[in-house]
């Protein structure tokens, strides 16, 4: 039996291996045992790692939205600007312009567009003062916000 006492049993962060004395057929042996766990360091953990299972179909997150690559240019805006997106489907497209709180300063586009890839192009020759303002294309329930400056 082992004693409470400092000298028969030591506990250190730094040192988590520790010797202690086993009795197995009346004969002394000497094991490692991590004291973490209360383990042999010795015993070997026969087990696999968990690996998910797969469906039978692959499903890509990036076509499984509606609304994806939004390219706004050139940035910093003069005069016009270009957006480019691809939409995955037919749907309703609103584009946004807001500025730096939040409020809408004007909408460009709100039309059903075509699936596919989708480009558009804006005068926004003197209707924005210079200073950022945030595009925003909504295609359904999905919106995706880029930040311009206008120069």
């Amino acid at each position: 039996m082992l004693s409470t006492s400092s000298e028969a049993f030591a506990l250190s962060p730094n040192n988590v291996l520790d010797t202690a004395k086993t009795q197995s057929s009346n004969q002394t042996k000497s094991a490692l045992i991590d004291t973490r766990n209360n383990r042999p360091k010795d015993l070997k953990l026969n087990y696999k790692p968990f690996t998910p299972f797969s469906f039978a179909y692959n499903v890509d997150p990036e076509n499984s939205k509606t609304l994806s690559n939004v390219k706004v240019f050139p940035n910093p805006v003069t005069d016009q600007i270009n957006l480019a997106f691809r939409l995955n489907k037919d749907i309703k497209v609103t584009i946004k312009i807001m500025d730096a709180l939040g409020n809408e300063i004007t909408t460009l586009l709100s039309q059903r567009l075509t699936a596919g890839d989708q480009s558009q192009g804006f005068m926004i020759n003197g209707k924005l003062n210079s200073g950022y303002y945030f595009i925003r294309v909504m295609a359904g329930s999905e919106t995706i916000v880029k930040r311009i400056q206008v120069l």
